[in-house]
């Protein structure tokens, strides 16, 4: 009965989330309510709260399935592998898999989805509080191989960059150019990062530096 009961749960979420992200990006963000949300996915308002606990969450759960997931890389990488590396090698990964979090996904609803995110001021104010929890709980990982202070720093550059790039990479692909285009460019960005990040950012100011190809 319980494998039943979370079953029928993910489908009701499924359901309210695919009415929420549709209405949205048909007609705006601020023209939906979530009454007409919740009358779309065939549920009442507070049966659509106990699954989004904000309007603002209706669309950003979608990045919140990958929370925590730069902390779990770290944890679950190899026990040769640093934690930069291993960072480094799954978003090049995601590069690879087109996957959205990156920006390198060219489909119309994801590019869509994105300048809806960025473009509208509570949507952007809520995706910083799940970066925040997402530093949290990296620093929290990187703490068991550095010390208080080095962790926080290193989890904060880290995601950092992560949205750089990704925004980077958006931004290029509403210009019209398509992923398969701007791959290449895209690891050779996300391999300069990360080594700014090993080699400490400052390096990148240091007389003579330049960019590695």
């Amino acid at each position: 009965m319980t494998g039943l009961r979370h079953i029928k749960r993910q489908r009701i979420h499924e359901a309210i989330s695919t009415a929420a992200i549709t209405l949205f990006l048909e007609r705006g963000f601020g023209a939906v309510s979530v009454a007409e949300v919740a009358a779309a996915a065939e549920v009442s308002k507070p049966t659509l709260f106990k699954y989004f606990a904000t309007k603002e969450d209706l669309v950003l759960h979608r990045i919140a399935d990958h929370q925590g997931e730069a902390a779990r890389v770290v944890r679950q990488r190899g026990p040769q592998e640093g934690p930069l590396d291993a960072l480094e090698r799954h978003f090049l990964a995601g590069l690879e898999q087109r996957d959205p979090v990156t920006g390198l996904n060219d489909h119309a609803e994801v590019l869509a989805y994105h300048h809806m995110v960025f473009s509208t001021p509570s949507l952007a104010a809520r995706l910083f509080h799940y970066m925040a929890m997402d530093e949290e709980a990296l620093a929290e990982a990187l703490a068991e191989g550095a010390d208080d202070l080095t962790a926080p720093l290193l989890a904060g550059e880290v995601l950092a960059v992560q949205r750089v790039l990704a925004r980077r990479n958006w931004r290029r692909l509403a210009a019209g150019e398509t992923a398969a285009r701007v791959h290449p460019e895209a690891v050779r960005a996300a391999r300069h990062a990360f080594a700014l990040l090993r080699n400490g950012l400052g390096a990148a100011w240091a007389p003579g530096a330049t960019e590695p190809r």
